[in-house]
C-alpha cells in the first residue's frame, strides 16, 4: 500500500473526526482506512490519534504532522497539474456541490456533456440545500445562492438571480392576493419557509420604496427542499419565495403567479466557492468554466422568457 494513500487517508481521519466518515468519503472500508492510519503510526514511530470507543482525537504528534501532510499533498497536485496542463488530459473525480435547485436543473444537465468532452474525469455531484464546508467535506467547488461566510474563500460570480414571491391561483382565491410585504406578516396568510439544521435566516428580504426591507414572515409549513416548497406552493398551501428559473415553467402555465407584486425580493447572487489550491487543478478550473458560461446563460434566458 502506498506511502502516499496512508497520507491521504490520514488527512481525511483528521480533517472528519472519524474513520468511517474518512472511509466512506474516500469509497474505502473502516478496516482499510483503520489499516492504513496504523502503517502510517508504524512508519512514523508515533501515534497520530488518541482512540477511544467513541471518540478519536489527534495528538500532539499528529497535529504537527497533518500540517506537513498537507504541504505533501498539495506539493503532489501541483506537480500533477503541472503535467496535465501540458498534456490537456485531465483525470481524476470532482467533487462538486450545490443547491437541490441549482443542481437539478443547470448543473446535472451539463455534466453528460463536459464528462464526453473530459472521459478521463468523474464527477460526484451532492445536492443539498444547506451550507456546506469545502475543506472537511472533501469538496472542489461549491456553487451556492446568496453570500457565503467563509472570508478564506475565493468566489467566482455567476450571475444576479431575479426571484419572485408567488402562489397558486386557487391559494389568491382563498386567501386573497397579497399586495406587498407587510401584507405577508399580518397571520393572514401562510408563508413556506426554506429552513434547514443551523440556519440562521428566517427573514425575506424585500425590495420597498424605502428602501431593502426584511420581513419575519411565519407559516406552519417548512422544508430543507426548495422543490417541496415549490409543490406545496402550486398545491395552494401558501406563498413561496422561489428564483425564477426554478418555477418558469409554473409561471408560463400559470399553475403559480407573481403576489406582493409591490415588494419584489431582491435578486440574489449565485456564484462558485473554491479554494485557491483547488483552482489550480484542471479539472476544477475546466469544469467551472465549462459550466459557468452555459448556466449563466441559462439562467438570462428563462428570466427574459417570463417577464
Amino acid at each position: 500500500m502506498s506511502y502516499l494513500d496512508n497520507v491521504r487517508t490520514f488527512v481525511r481521519v483528521y480533517e472528519l473526526g472519524s474513520m468511517s466518515a474518512a472511509g466512506r468519503d474516500l469509497r474505502i472500508s473502516p478496516a482499510v482506512t483503520s489499516a492504513r492510519i496504523s502503517q502510517l503510526e508504524e512508519h512514523l514511530g508515533v501515534r497520530l490519534f488518541q482512540r477511544t470507543t467513541r471518540s478519536l482525537t489527534p495528538t500532539e504528534q499528529g497535529n504537527a504532522f497533518y500540517r506537513g501532510a498537507m504541504d505533501i499533498l498539495e506539493a503532489v497536485e501541483s506537480a500533477e497539474a503541472q503535467i496535465v496542463s501540458i498534456t490537456e488530459n485531465p483525470k481524476g473525480s470532482l467533487y462538486v456541490a450545490a443547491p437541490l435547485g441549482v443542481g437539478r436543473r443547470l448543473i446535472a444537465p451539463q455534466v453528460p456533456e463536459f464528462l464526453k468532452e473530459y472521459p478521463e474525469v468523474s464527477v460526484r455531484l451532492r445536492l443539498t440545500d444547506r451550507k456546506v464546508d469545502l475543506t472537511t467535506e472533501g469538496l472542489d467547488l461549491a456553487f451556492f445562492l446568496g453570500q457565503p461566510e467563509d472570508s478564506n474563500l475565493r468566489i467566482r460570480k455567476i450571475a444576479d438571480v431575479k426571484r419572485v414571491l408567488c402562489a397558486a391561483p386557487a391559494y389568491v382565491a382563498a386567501r386573497g392576493m397579497p399586495r406587498r410585504g407587510a401584507d405577508l406578516v399580518t397571520g393572514a396568510h401562510e408563508c413556506l419557509n426554506l429552513r434547514f439544521p443551523g440556519a440562521t435566516e428566517f427573514q425575506w428580504r424585500l425590495s420597498t420604496p424605502e428602501g431593502p426591507k426584511r420581513f419575519r414572515v411565519a407559516g406552519r409549513y417548512e422544508s430543507d427542499d426548495g422543490d417541496v416548497l415549490t409543490d406545496w406552493a402550486v398545491a395552494g398551501h401558501g406563498i413561496a419565495l422561489k428564483p425564477v428559473f426554478e418555477i418558469a415553467d409554473h409561471l408560463r402555465a400559470g399553475t403559480l403567479v407573481p403576489v406582493a407584486a409591490e415588494t419584489p425580493p431582491e435578486p440574489i447572487q449565485m456564484a462558485c466557492l473554491f479554494t485557491h489550491r483547488r483552482r489550480q487543478d484542471p479539472k476544477t478550473r475546466l469544469f467551472m468554466e465549462f459550466v459557468i458560461e452555459r448556466i449563466g446563460a441559462t439562467v438570462r434566458d428563462t428570466e427574459s422568457k417570463t417577464r
